[in-house]
């Protein structure tokens, strides 16, 4: 089940919430008790160059990447 960080408007705290895709844009309270959150942007599981192999990964085929070939 996904993870989901939410951030509390009213005294600044940030908390995870464990829900299923289908309730991601549900509204979730603060533990502390205030119901004015927002979800925030995650950045996991994002692709990307950040995510990319050392050496750039763009190598001529094979297991790795063209490196031990020829």
């Amino acid at each position: 089940m996904p993870t989901y960080e939410f951030r509390c408007k009213a005294c600044g705290s940030t908390f995870d919430v464990k829900r299923s895709m289908s309730e991601a844009s549900a509204p979730a309270p603060c533990p502390n008790g205030h119901d004015d959150t927002v979800k925030l942007l995650s950045m996991v599981g994002l692709g990307g160059k950040a995510n990319a192999p050392a050496g750039g990964g763009n190598g001529g085929g094979g297991c790795c990447g063209g490196g031990c070939c020829g």
